[in-house]
């Protein structure tokens, strides 16, 4: 029955190897100062990032995604899932309002029904696959259903016993939801969403996950965990549970639906309890994470195919409830700084968020005119910017006001002085961002 199952398993993976992994990412907007949803795709461009999932469907957010070729995964909030659960017609009246409103124009290519239902809704997981099957046939309906796929993300917590992988199966008590999920994937030719979180299993195992072994970081062989049944070694975290997933869909004879990642990451700050949510660990895992998925690293068991992987996520959330950590999973801030360098040599512009070649010094909104002027003077006087290109009749001179005018003094100082953060400050009337102010319409 086992070598059954390897070889089936096997199989699902010569039929996934053709297709290239991708990096995405997640958007949240539990921010203070949430940037414009323009200002978010300029981001999203800037940072060479294809694919990203919303939380929801904002309407701000699909028109700004429109004719850019981003994918897009649009997500059903949690509150909204019992309605859609209960009735066909609310179901269809979600994909007219929020899919085929913008599609194709907005490249939309997945809808996440819920996010973690059966882990932190449990009452809507008697109505969780009646809502994908609404969706779904809405979909159909709309002659959509092969250009956009429908999966609800699940918590890798729902796998019990995840090592050794070979040994994992889902929590049984979840089978009821979990079969006919896992059926309606099968036949929709759809893939089944998981969310995985090493930082968290590391946290939780009371020193029996070492830290190096949640980074990705490289091990020697006799500190790698080995699968006792199939002797098959892992060296990180992130693989043995994608592997788990596999073995416990084949428990359940699931063998040819693949894996997508829609969450992963790590914080890069915490409370004094949480000592390793660090800007260094941060960095560690997500370039690890994403040389792993973009080089086809695959999992021991499945060498070579790796699964595509959305990081968790965008931006920093500082209106998150709970820990510090909760608020510092983001790779920027609102300004579209990094909160650090990607460690990416040799894996493409994806990501290549060494924003030191693509930053510029612009005013800041909202600044104070008058504060601007100043400013503005001084670069052009004791800040020594030739600020000939502004008079009148010259290059610069449109538009004529003190934003645009300011923006060109002080990105021109900023470079000059190699893009030091104190090089634009101008008394608080400046910001760093990745926009090129060229392109701005001020």
């Amino acid at each position: 029955m086992a070598f059954l199952v390897l070889l089936l398993l096997l199989a699902v993976s010569q039929a996934t190897a053709g297709e290239d992994p991708y990096i995405g990412v997640n958007i949240g907007t539990d921010l203070s100062d949430m940037p414009h949803p323009t200002q978010v795709v300029a981001l999203l461009k800037a940072q060479q990032l294809r694919y990203v999932r919303l939380y929801n469907a904002d309407r701000g957010m699909l028109v700004a995604l429109a004719n850019t070729g981003i994918r897009v995964m649009v997500s059903i909030p949690n509150e909204q899932l019992i309605g859609i659960g209960q009735s066909n017609s609310t179901a269809a009246n979600w994909v007219s309002r929020n899919i085929v409103a913008y599609y194709p124009a907005t490249n939309i290519t997945a809808i996440c029904v819920g996010s973690e239902v059966l882990t932190t809704l449990p009452n809507a997981a008697a109505v969780l696959v009646n809502a994908m099957n609404f969706i779904h046939s809405a979909l159909v309906a709309s002659n959509l259903d092969n250009q956009i796929k429908v999966s609800s993300p699940l918590s890798s917590s729902i796998i019990l016993d995840s090592f050794p992988p070979s040994q994992a199966f889902f929590n049984r008590s979840w089978n009821p939801v979990l079969v006919p999920m896992l059926k309606f994937l099968q036949s929709s030719g759809s893939f089944l969403m998981l969310n995985i979180y090493p930082y968290y299993d590391y946290m939780q195992s009371n020193g029996v996950i070492p830290l190096d072994y949640a980074l990705f970081k490289p091990l020697s062989p006799t500190k790698e965990a080995v699968d006792s049944n199939t002797l098959v070694h892992y060296s990180n975290v992130f693989d043995a549970v994608v592997d788990a997933t596999y073995f416990a869909m084949a428990f359940l004879n699931f063998t040819n639906i693949p894996v997508i990642v829609t969450e992963t990451g790590w914080p890069s700050k915490g409370d004094s309890n949480e000592p390793d949510a660090t800007i260094e660990n941060a960095n560690t895992y997500n370039s690890n994470l994403i040389r792993h998925v973009i080089n086809k690293t695959g999992t021991p068991k499945r060498p070579g195919i790796a699964v595509s992987t959305y990081i968790y996520e965008l931006y920093n959330e500082d209106l998150k409830p709970g820990p510090i950590s909760e608020k510092n999973w983001g790779l920027f801030d609102a300004n579209g700084d990094p909160i650090y360098i990607l460690r990416l040599t040799g894996s493409g512009s994806l990501l290549a968020n060494d924003t030191t070649n693509q930053t510029y010094c612009t005013a800041k909104d909202g600044a104070d005119p008058k504060m601007l002027q100043a400013a503005l003077d001084w670069a052009c006087g004791p800040g020594k910017v030739d600020c000939s290109p502004l008079l009148q009749g010259k290059p610069c001179y449109e538009p004529d006001n003190v934003i645009a005018h300011a923006t060109y003094a002080f990105d021109t100082y900023y470079h000059r002085m190699g893009k030091t953060s104190d090089a634009c400050d101008f008394n608080g009337v400046a910001d760093i961002t990745t926009t090129d102010p060229s392109k701005m319409n001020r």
